[in-house]
């Protein structure tokens, strides 16, 4: 239970949005069936913020220098989680197409490993790379079908699993974790010794709880260990974390909570072993994903269900960079 008073040092200020609507990506109007938009990923891609629609199918660009966003590309699959390379690659989390794949610099794409033991994997949301390529990323079940004709079942297990190329280039897929229903966000620490899950959602399991994996050298992960659970009360379970963000101190910056229950929208820091070092409020309601960005990677870029993408300054902490 979040039991600290939350902080009004960080101040965050809508730089992008609203996207009051499902926006096709041919231009027309769509509400979905919520009637709100579901803003995704985020990454800093070296120069302006990547950020995702995926029930529009979006992509788009926010540039802080000129303050312009812009498509930067359209019919994603529901691209959600996204992450980019040092050689600029882009990697996507493509939940409508249940597949990670590779946006080119050609303005192409291309898929990484599809499937897992013989089956295709389930609806990916959220990955992260490893210095080594390596492409870890939760694939929970989702009520939302994907693309084409549904005849392949979803695997029998919601797991985080990890995409890597042989020695003949192909993409391969390992199962990571084997005690995860819901893993919904991943991160790695500086050292990548240790594998962070946020694992849970009010929908499927009354469990939420950022957990610590030990990362063994051979890429398999010991028991893990809980750094914080969310509890719930009168009114439901407490939104765990939906997004993370490593700082260059090897503290997590997370995405949690929303206004139907407990303290509201925030954004937490925890250091490594679990310690709640603060917890900033957020304007807006249920923060998503997060990511450094700016020049010094001093800034940090919210995407929010109130479909504005946000920012805050003078932090006190820098993202890290792989």
């Amino acid at each position: 239970m979040v039991n600290t008073t939350a902080s009004s040092g960080w101040n965050f200020e809508p730089v992008a949005g609203p996207f009051t609507a499902r926006q096709s990506a041919n231009g027309g109007a769509n509400v979905g069936a919520n009637g709100a938009p579901a803003m995704g990923g985020v990454a800093w891609d070296g120069q302006a913020v990547l950020f995702s629609l995926p029930s529009a199918l979006l992509i788009k660009r926010y540039d802080p220098a000129t303050g312009v966003t812009t498509d930067w590309r359209k019919y994603t699959g529901r691209a959600n989680g996204l992450a980019v390379a040092k050689d600029g690659i882009v990697y996507a989390a493509q939940e409508g197409g249940r597949r990670v794949i590779q946006y080119l610099s050609d303005g192409s794409a291309t898929t990484t490993a599809l499937r897992l033991g013989g089956k295709i994997h389930n609806h990916p949301c959220d990955l992260v790379l490893d210095s080594r390529s390596r492409i870890w990323f939760a694939d929970p079940h989702s009520e939302v079908l994907s693309f084409g004709p549904q005849i392949f079942p979803p695997l029998d297990h919601a797991s985080v699993l990890r995409a890597w190329r042989d020695e003949r280039n192909h993409w391969k897929l390992t199962r990571v974790t084997f005690d995860t229903v819901a893993p919904r966000a991943v991160l790695l620490s500086p050292d990548e010794k240790t594998l962070y899950v946020a694992e849970g959602d009010t929908q499927v399991t009354a469990l939420r709880e950022l957990r610590a994996y030990p990362v063994r050298p051979d890429g398999s992960v010991g028991h893990y260990q809980v750094l914080h659970t969310f509890g719930r009360d009168h009114q439901g379970g407490h939104r765990g974390i939906e997004g993370m963000a490593l700082a260059q101190d090897g503290s997590i910056v997370a995405c949690a909570g929303g206004r139907e229950a407990g303290p509201g929208p925030m954004v937490y820091v925890f250091s490594a072993s679990g310690q709640l070092r603060a917890a900033h409020a957020f304007p807006g309601d249920a923060p998503v994903r997060c990511a450094f960005g700016g020049a010094g990677l001093d800034e940090l870029y919210v995407s929010s269900a109130d479909g504005h993408l946000y920012c805050a300054r003078n932090l006190g902490l820098r993202g890290w960079k792989v």
